[in-house]
């Protein structure tokens, strides 16, 4: 019974120990890390449902911005490429290619990285891969052999690349284990800093130290990723609920957290460019009715001052930063709603009713606009709603996650589609640019062009960069001429830490968020 009892009181005291410990939490600041800053919180936007990278392009994103996944290589900030899983490589034609990869490197559940490790994974990529996430668009292959013992990947292309290693660094081809029957949607084992460990699209991600990382100490033993609407980023982060933030869009909040010394602030340059696809197969087919849209809608207020100067105004689908030619460029439908009305009148366009909203073939023009509330798009939604009603067109909105959106705009449900894409995704902007080739899977848009299809495909073959460029600048030409896209402007992303964090740096090409820079300020 004494021994009992002596037990117990020990219990007793262990348990007020604990007790008064957790109570020692102080602020909710204090309290958002742990174990000496050993586990990280970090608020973002929930791009996904999925990470599986077949699934849409941006679950393949999110296996690298968490630190679950890695390519052979990696881009810099000045786009090009360094060596990751792969520490060698040859090629003699840019056809044949030869990868080394290198040695010891192991997925987060101990098992090895193996040339035909590496191969079993792409396979299923191409197996099932969709419109958005096509690794053809990349990588289109005659074969891919394996050499385990030689830890070679040798990959016979169908057409020689200027540079595959930028194919390969894009996060489509993110290195999984698919050895074992794991739910790639919601459990990829990759060979990142960080270990999923759980994974809910709408409320949170829980990640471990990946204990079998080849490439360094990781900095934190977990981290807690909560999926934050663009409302809620600044005020978690000022609350101390995380300790790290991705892209806070409000205007103010943003001013408000530069001038706050108690939060580190970093701005990337702008390699993004917001826009509205035009879906050609439907009203917006209409030369006359796309030229009066452009002419109808003041970008420069609207990214100056609607979004408060979070895009910088172009007119091209390439940033006016890119060593594309953009000071030649000239655009035929400047702003001028006068112009825009009377383009309408000339063509018969007009509102024969007097409900303010003009008819077209006896229809009235009523434009299926889709969006969603990210990187301040459902922003420019409503601005150019207002601003078409001004001319006599309808623009009906449908707000919705990026997913869903992404599924209409593959359908071709939509006339409008708002979109943020990174333009030189793997280095160069070819694959970007054909989201308007006419024989391209990614063209979700029915554009249609002979003499942009024939310039498009001499980039193919094309290795000169001189001459690359001077193609790319007559395809953006092309574009504009033909009333092809709305462009937005040229969008730049934000990482934001609070003291407790260091080296919380945003990357030109925004695929790396939660990297081994980013650790417990000393």
């Amino acid at each position: 019974m004494k021994k009992m009892k002596k037990f117990l009181g020990i219990m007793l005291a262990m348990v007020m120990a604990v007790t008064m410990l957790a109570g020692c939490g102080g602020s909710s600041k204090e309290s958002s890390s742990s174990d000496n800053g050993k586990t990280l919180k970090f608020g973002c936007f929930s791009y996904s449902e999925s990470l599986d990278p077949a699934n849409i392009i941006n679950s393949a994103w999110c296996n690298s911005r968490y630190g679950i996944g890695e390519c052979l290589f990696k881009y810099k900030d000045d786009l090009s490429v360094e060596n990751t899983i792969c520490d060698e490589y040859s090629t003699e034609d840019n056809k044949t290619w030869v990868f080394h990869i290198r040695d010891g490197v192991k997925f987060s559940n101990g098992n090895d990285v193996t040339p035909s490790a590496i191969k079993a994974c792409w396979d299923v990529l191409y197996a099932n891969k969709t419109g958005s996430s096509n690794p053809s668009k990349f990588m289109d292959y005659e074969s891919i052999t394996p050499d385990d013992d030689a830890r070679t990947l040798t990959i016979v292309l169908k057409q020689a690349k200027a540079d595959l290693r930028k194919d390969l660094a894009y996060p489509v081809f993110v290195i999984l284990d698919v050895s074992g029957d794991y739910d790639l949607a919601e459990n990829p084992i990759g060979t990142g800093p960080y270990a999923l460990t759980s994974f809910d699209s709408k409320t949170k991600a829980t990640l471990v130290k990946n204990k079998y990382y080849w490439n360094g100490e990781v900095p934190y033993d977990d981290v807690e990723i909560d999926f934050l609407s663009e409302d809620n980023k600044a005020l978690a982060l000022q609350n101390g609920d995380i300790n790290l933030v991705e892209n806070v869009t409000s205007t103010s909040d943003l001013d408000t957290l530069k001038k706050d010394d108690n939060f580190n602030v970093s701005i990337g340059q702008g390699v993004r460019t917001g826009f509205a696809y035009i879906n050609e197969k439907g009203i917006l087919g209409d030369d006359t009715l796309r030229q009066a849209v452009q002419m109808a809608l003041d970008h420069k207020t609207m990214c100056e001052v609607t979004v408060g100067g979070l895009y910088t105004e172009g007119i091209s689908v390439l940033p006016s930063s890119l060593a594309y030619g953009y000071d030649n460029l000239k655009n035929p439908y400047t702003y001028n709603v006068d112009n825009a009305k009377k383009l309408l009148d000339d063509a018969g366009y007009k509102d024969t009713d007097g409900d303010g909203i003009r008819e077209m073939n006896g229809k009235k023009i009523s434009i299926n606009y889709i969006t969603y509330e990210n990187r301040r798009l459902s922003d420019f939604a409503q601005a150019i709603q207002t601003q078409l009603a001004d001319i006599g067109i309808e623009a009906k909105i449908n707000s919705m996650d990026a997913d869903r959106e992404w599924n209409k705009m593959v359908a071709g449900e939509y006339d409008l589609c708002d979109s943020n894409w990174i333009t030189v995704g793997n280095g160069d902007p070819t694959e970007y640019m054909a989201n308007w080739y006419g024989k391209s899977d990614a063209n979700f848009c029915n554009y249609k062009n002979a003499e942009y299809d024939k310039l498009y495909e001499q980039l193919d073959t094309e290795f000169d960069e001189a001459k690359r460029a001077k193609i790319i600048e007559q395809l953006q030409q092309i574009l504009i001429d033909d009333a092809a896209v709305i462009v937005h402007g040229y969008y730049n992303s934000s990482m934001i830490s609070d003291k407790t964090v260091s080296g919380a740096n945003i990357h030109t090409a925004d695929y790396y968020w939660l990297t081994t820079e980013i650790a417990p300020a000393k």
